[in-house]
This record gives C-alpha cells, structure tokens and sequence, in this order.
C-alpha cells in the first residue's frame, strides 16, 4: 500500500466537506473562494494560502484519492471525468475527455509537460493586446510551477508505442523529440488517464491542494457551483447544490460561501457556463465565445510485433514538424504524439462496427496508436465554438468544422500514415468511418487524397478545452484582463484555460500553471494592500 497524503491529512484534521453527506444546508466564509480544484484553481489555492488568506475550494467532483484508483477503466471514467468520459460537442462530432474530480484534469492527464509557445504568446501580444506576456516575463512562473510539480526530461527509453513514432519520424528526416513528464519516482504504469495509484504524477491532487489543506483551507467536493449572487456590481456570495452518487444527481442540501473575492476556475465551459447561469455583465457578447479545443484526428497501425500500448509512460515523443512549417495564422498546423491505449477508450474510439470493429479489437496487442492535435484560434476561419446552456443550466459546446479544419485534417491524416510505415507498420487505418485500412504508403496517400472528410465520418476527438473566457486588453474583446481579473467585476477572476485567447498549439497544463501562479500572486498582492 502506497502512503496517501489526502487520506492521512484528513485523519490528522483538514477540513475535507463531502457535501453529499450534509444533513442540512451550510454557510462557509472566506477570503478567497475558489471553484475548481484543477491546475488553476489547484495553484491559486496553493499561492494564496500561502500568504495567510482563508481559503475555501469548491469542487463539483468526487474525492478520490491514490488509495481509489484500481487502474480500471469502468471505475475511473464515471467517477473523474465530465460526463463519464463522453461529454461531446452539440453535433457529437467531436469526443471531449475532460476532468472531472479533485485535482481536475491533471489527476487524470497523461502528464505531458510543455511551456507555451513563443509564437503562441507573440500572437497573443500583438493580436489581443495581452503586452507583458513575453517568453522572459513567463519564465519565472513556468519554473516556479516546474519545481513544484517536478516537471523533467523522462529518462527511460519510449515504449514501443511511443518509438514507432520516433522510429518513423528520424526516418523521414522529421524532427522528433522527448516530452517532459511531471512525474516522481513513477513506477511507468501506463495507467496515468485513470488516476495514480503510487501518487507519481505530480498533479494537484498530490501537490497545491495537500498544501492549502495543511495551512486551513477548506475543500467541499460533490458541490456543483449552481451561481454566483451578484449585488452592488460586486459578486455577494456563491451559491453551490449538492451532488450525490457519483456526482451527477442533484441533491437537496444547499451550500452558500461568502467570500471577499471570487476565483472561477471550473475549466473551459464549466468556467463560462457558471458565469452565464450567474448573468454576470458581458456587455460586448463575448462570453463563451471563441472556445477552444485541440480537435485531433486518430491513426492507427498494425505492427509487425506487439506493442502493448496499454504499458509504459503514455507520451514520451512528440514532433512540431508540421507546426514549425505553417505559419501561425496560416494553414492549421498540427502536433503530434501518442495516446496510451487501453480496451474501452480504444474501442469508442476506432471506427467500423460488427466484425472489423471486432478483428481491431482483436489485434489491440499489436496497435500503434499516432494523434495529431490541431491548432485552432489563429486564422479568420479557425473561430473555434460558443458555450451555451441547455433548459437545466447545464452547458453544451457548439463547435462546427469547416473546410479549414477538414484541409488540416487531410495532411494529418498523411503524415502520421507516412511515418507509420516508415517505422515499419503492416497496416494503417485513419480512423474514418469510410476507411478499413492500407498495406502501403502509395495506396494510403492515393485515397486519404481523394477523400472527402466530413463531420461524424471522421473521427475527431480532445482532450484539451481552452478558451470562453478569454483575456484581452480591451473589454470589447475579452472576459478578463491579462491579470484574469473580470472587465466588469471588481471581486472576480478566472484562472483557468478558458482565459485562453486560443488554443495553445501544446498540451496546456503547465501553461495554466504558470498563468495561474502569476495571477493568484498579484491577486494576494492586491488583497494585501486592501
């Protein structure tokens, strides 16, 4: 039995609230609220703890700790992420896994580490206004943010999932290289999606929030943020429902939390979403707006040998080949990396029914599995989608694809197929309804050319929301300053991916990190001087 920080903390005396088990409605008061406990809300709770502010954290999700993750999917996908792992676009054209649980995403991320990008941030200065986000401005809170969560080269060899896209990039003369993991002494389990069992991953469920626990914060999960109450052109209180079961059931008792100043930190269309439930001011219409995914497109291969993509770190090899030749705001680019691949998430995402669903299935032991994450946000045709709210106040993401995505598409699909067979692949399949696979490279690159893809055919799915509440200089073109302090509300700051003005063209957990820690630490600056 591995130690449990959470657990043993709670035995010693933090103050854990499990709303379901309320028997009557509660009133919590505090300096800081904050809503979520993913990587923003995680770090603004370690940050402004640390300073001596009162801080009460509010997560819709379950606890579930090291001691509760049994490396099995049908446990892991209804109790830690959104929607048990099914949450879908409006059209359902695109699968979107994301956290749902303390420690949000990063309890059950696959710990891929990258800084943003230069020419993300460049981007954003010149385009929205967003001035002092410079590569040596940001460096500071990166490191801070790397130290803490242990965020290093990985130094065992790739799994055989991860070296046939190294194999087949150095190949073809692709620049390949080796992703940063956040990971300490890590057993290299390849089970990181369905939460750590050696508490390894370096996720806020180990880090920030043991820490603001152990100074007197107080965390309440299984409290869904119904609104926030505003009065006087302040925010005046939150008011929370309890969920029961799993999370999904609404239950009776009501939580209310006073607090000097409030931190949205519920993840791109949560964030947004609790924001519209709650009218808060969005005097220029740009609420939900501009929301961002990395829609990203599947490629498999049969390989000569097994590969057990089940076993082993799940990303360790990434290139941005087919990033660095596209200009920023030209053609979509893409990346490129390796997904873990485990029975149920494997087989809701290939295509084909009956019995070629069944011989892929079959032949799970010899996949390679190849993604490429596509760049949206920067390009007069890549709008991303709008979040808006169903009858129940439940939020739904609208996120068309258009011929600009679908020509990004197509090249992916192309490359990740070229590299396939170059690392020796016996067949390739791109993962489009039309599609049952290829033998070789010239028959792959004759018909993917001539294919016309389309929603719903072609298989789109991420795990990365960014965006809905973005940040600009200028109210007109964003929910939030650069400090993700609200245009119009003076007691309100999102600190979270959906101040992202677009999608970031990497994985975007350290990129909350770093945001995050700068802006919770002006934010107890502030509060300090008040």
């Amino acid at each position: 039995m591995f130690p449990d920080p959470i657990r043993d903390g709670i035995k010693k005396g933090w103050m854990h609230i499990d709303a379901s088990q309320l028997g009557k409605d509660a009133t919590l008061e505090a300096d800081v609220c904050i809503i979520g406990t993913g990587a923003g809300g995680g770090i603004a709770a370690d940050v402004l703890s640390d300073t001596g502010l009162k801080v009460v954290m509010i997560e819709e999700g379950m606890l579930r700790t090291s001691s509760d993750f049994k490396m099995l999917e049908s446990e892991a996908y209804p109790t830690l992420y959104q929607e048990s792992a099914s949450r879908k676009t409006a059209d359902k054209a695109i699968n979107i896994l994301q956290g749902r649980t303390v420690g949000g995403s990063t309890t059950v991320n696959w710990t891929t580490s990258f800084r943003t990008p230069p020419d993300t941030l460049k981007f954003w200065r010149e385009r929205f206004g967003l001035t002092e986000l410079t590569d040596d401005h940001m460096r500071r809170w990166f490191e801070l943010a790397e130290k803490l969560t242990n965020i290093t080269d990985w130094q065992v060899p790739p799994n055989e999932n991860n070296a046939v896209l190294e194999r087949g990039g150095q190949k073809l003369g692709i620049k390949i290289e080796r992703i940063r993991r956040n990971v300490k002494g890590c057993y290299n389990l390849g089970y990181c999606g369905m939460g750590c069992p050696t508490n390894a991953k370096q996720s806020m469920l180990v880090t920030s929030i043991p820490a603001a626990l152990a100074r007197g914060a107080i965390l309440v999960s299984r409290a869904r943020a119904q609104q926030l109450v505003f009065k006087n052109g302040r925010v005046d209180s939150l008011e929370c429902v309890s969920m029961q079961g799993t999370g999904y059931d609404v239950g009776s008792v009501r939580v209310s939390v006073k607090a000097k100043h409030y931190i949205v930190a519920g993840g791109a269309i949560n964030s947004p979403a609790l924001l519209m439930r709650s009218k808060a001011p969005d005097p220029h219409n740009v609420l939900g707006k501009r929301t961002f995914l990395h829609p990203s497109l599947v490629s498999g291969a049969e390989m000569p040998g097994k590969v057990e993509a089940w076993a082993g770190a799940p990303q360790t090899t990434y290139s941005d080949h087919y990033l660095n030749t596209q200009p920023i705001d030209g053609t979509m680019g893409f990346k490129l990396e390796v997904p873990p691949v485990h029975p149920v998430l494997y087989a809701i995402s290939l295509n084909g029914m009956s019995e070629h669903h069944r011989n892929r299935i079959s032949s799970m032991p010899n996949s390679q599995v190849t993604i490429a994450l596509c760049r949206d946000g920067f390009h007069p045709e890549s709008v991303g989608g709008s979040v808006e709210l169903l009858s129940d106040g439940s939020p739904r993401l609208d996120y068309k694809l258009n011929k600009y995505f679908f020509d990004g598409a197509k090249r992916a699909f192309l490359a990740m197929a070229e590299i396939q067979f170059a690392a020796g692949a016996k067949e390739v399949f791109p993962v489009d309804e039309r599609v049952t696979g290829f033998r070789n490279w010239n028959d792959t690159k004759t018909a993917i050319e001539a294919l016309t893809l389309k929603p719903h055919s072609t298989r789109v799915v991420s795990a990365h929301v960014m965006g809905g509440c973005g940040m600009a200089a200028s109210a007109k073109e964003g929910v939030v300053n650069v400090d993700g302090r609200h245009h119009q509300v003076e007691n309100l700051s999102v600190m979270d991916g959906s101040v992202f003005p677009t999608s970031i063209g990497a994985n975007p957990q350290l990129s909350i990190y770093g945001l995050a820690w700068r802006n919770a630490a002006r934010l107890a600056g502030d509060m300090r001087k008040a």
